[in-house]
């Protein structure tokens, strides 16, 4: 398996397959690499020749310093998981801070027609400055046909889209299923981090979105949000940060249903201090 540490080498490669017809496929990660990410390479393998997935913890999407020093950081065994895959199929880009960001490690600003204001955007503040910059700093090195994200991040995946559409960018973005642990929590690298009572209580957000989803057949978007909040004002470890019912192209909360629109209920937990994010489409 070829591991590239600089830009140059990675556009280098690339530039050699696409000269022999190959097609490429991107899968951005920042490591500690689990089973919904294999998902994603799976299905990139499926329709690419090739796949780059690059392994890098990009420090401007953090609003807590905190939690950009204690993310996991595991290249070894990220490489030798991803060899169970392909090990000639595959190629890694796992840089530097410096080569990314070239000693001036800030973001750009980006208009993503107010998708960014929404959810998460309202917690974590220039997340999606952050996002843009390196999503849109990756295709520019490895130039994919085509690049991979899970909806576990929905807005992340919708703002991406807009992404590429705004700045005319050549490449397929493709949305691929959460996966989930057996219990039912989405997965995610910083589930490893989560203390073994807390790890048993998270199932209990995925219960909730899909009792949720049973709910808002018959019931306002605003009954079903006020139920969920009272589920989770009584749980003794879990605590609710939102729950919001949002149309899925815009992103905006839900005041009244549309039988011509569809939505998406998205959700973010603390466990701990380990935040956890979900969602499920109700319609």
């Amino acid at each position: 398996m070829k591991i590239f540490s600089q830009k140059m080498q990675i556009s280098a490669e690339v530039d050699e397959l696409k000269a022999k017809q190959l097609s490429v496929g991107l899968v951005p990660t920042m490591g500690a690499l689990h089973e919904g990410h294999l998902a994603l390479v799976k299905k990139a393998l499926n329709e690419n020749d090739r796949v780059v997935v690059s392994i890098f913890v990009n420090p401007t999407q953090f609003d807590n310093k905190d939690d950009l020093k204690k993310y996991p950081r595991t290249l070894d065994d990220d490489v030798a998981l991803l060899k169970t895959v392909s090990k000639d199929k595959i190629l890694v880009y796992a840089p530097a801070v410096e080569d990314i960001y070239e000693g001036n490690t800030v973001s750009q600003s980006f208009d993503f027609d107010g998708l960014e204001f929404e959810m998460e955007g309202r917690f974590r503040n220039g997340h999606f400055d952050g996002v843009g910059t390196i999503v849109k700093r990756f295709f520019e090195i490895v130039k994919p046909h085509r690049a991979y994200f899970g909806e576990k991040d929905f807005q992340q995946l919708t703002i991406i889209k807009k992404l590429v559409e705004k700045h005319n960018i050549p490449l397929k973005i493709i949305g691929c299923p959460i996966h989930r642990e057996t219990s039912g929590l989405a997965m995610s690298s910083r589930n490893i981090r989560l203390k073994p009572e807390y790890k048993k209580a998270a199932p209990f957000i995925y219960k909730t979105l899909k009792a949720a989803k049973e709910k808002f057949g018959t019931k306002s978007a605003i009954k079903v949000s006020r139920w969920v909040e009272n589920e989770f004002a009584k749980h003794e470890l879990l605590k609710l940060e939102y729950f919001i019912i949002a149309d899925t192209k815009t992103l905006k909360t839900v005041t009244r249903k549309s039988n011509k629109k569809a939505y998406r209920a998205f959700i973010a937990v603390y466990a701990d201090d380990i935040r956890l994010i979900d969602n499920i489409a109700l319609n």
